[in-house]
């Protein structure tokens, strides 16, 4: 080539340069997020809380942009998807809040709605593994045990956690505690995350208030 012809053609060998360092630079991004993807590490964070009087109350958060596939939309943008909270009624004997990775689950059929609504479903059929998480917390009035000295009813507490993630961090207190309690949750031996589920939980009895 003639030194007429590169300097009539260096403008366009710049800019083929310039596409072509962009191509790779975006491909690097893609593989460095594909890579954090599978690591395994989620940070979409939820809360319950209940009251003395029983009423109850639901959180939930996407933590943020990080971490999250391209155009993802998290469930804390969408009404009604990523948490339900609902005070004891006539129809409702129990108040329960539920804070979930976008469907709602009674406690009742928790592990069964798990297993087929969520693992099992068509829409994730083509998904080697369905990642999540869901907390619950339930309270009713009951009478004090039988043995008791007590006369006032008390508030029973159950408080819940189930996730198909290889672990899952929860925390609980309550307005007498000076420090939450934490806990690591994780899959038993051999099971496969993505396509298992844990369950576990717990229950607490707390006083009414004087009245």
């Amino acid at each position: 080539f003639s030194l007429a012809a590169f300097k009539r053609n260096k403008r366009k060998l710049e800019l083929a340069e310039k596409v072509e360092t962009d191509l790779i630079q975006l491909k690097k991004r893609r593989q460095s997020n594909e890579k954090e993807n599978d690591s395994g590490t989620l940070d979409t964070v939820g809360a319950v809380v209940v009251d003395q009087e029983g009423n109850v109350a639901a959180a939930v958060s996407s933590g943020g942009l990080a971490l999250k596939h391209p155009g993802r939309v998290g469930q804390a943008a969408l009404y009604g998807c990523g948490c339900w909270a609902e005070n004891t009624g006539a129809h409702n004997p129990y108040s329960t809040a539920v804070s979930t990775s976008g469907i709602y689950y009674f406690y009742k059929y928790l592990m069964k709605l798990l297993s087929f609504s969520v693992i099992s479903s068509p829409f994730l059929a083509s998904e080697d593994g369905v990642l999540g998480g869901v907390i619950v917390l339930r309270s009713c009035r009951c009478s004090a045990e039988p043995e008791s000295s007590q006369e006032k009813p008390t508030l029973l507490v159950e408080f819940l956690w189930s996730h198909t993630t290889e672990s899952m961090c929860v925390g609980y207190m309550s307005a007498q505690d000076g420090k939450a309690k934490t806990h690591i949750s994780r899959l038993p031996p051999g099971a496969v995350a993505g396509q298992s589920v844990a369950i576990e939980g717990g229950v607490c009895r707390l006083e009414s208030p004087e009245i």
